[in-house]
């Protein structure tokens, strides 16, 4: 069974950095493009970062570039995301999927980013 678990998220200040994991089972990511998508209160969801097979290749929605980088342990089955220079437009819950496949979406993470 393919299983996505997020963490890491909590309460930062404007300004301040947060690292995300994604604890993936059932399947090995490093056969997969793996991807992180948040979904802000009342909207729907939007894709923020996609990262490669073997990690080489990175992109970025454009209100995250230069802030947030996305990175994998292929070893360890994990994916993350690295967010620094948090604004109050990144509070979400955010979650991480196989490839960009909403649907695969599992258990996401609350960021929550005010003063």
């Amino acid at each position: 069974e393919v299983q996505l678990q997020a963490s890491g998220g909590g309460l930062v200040q404007p300004g301040g950095s947060l690292r995300l994991s994604c604890a993936a089972s059932g399947f090995n990511i490093s056969s997969y493009t793996m991807s992180w998508f948040r979904q802000a209160p009342g909207k729907g969801p939007e894709w923020v970062s996609s990262s490669n097979a073997d990690g080489g290749s990175t992109i970025y929605t454009d209100p995250v570039k230069g802030r947030f980088t996305i990175s994998r342990d292929n070893a360890k089955n994990t994916l993350y995301l690295q967010m620094n220079s948090l604004k109050s437009e990144d509070t979400a819950v955010y979650y991480c999927t196989r490839q960009s496949n909403w649907g695969s979406r599992g258990q996401g993470t609350q960021v929550t980013v005010s003063s």
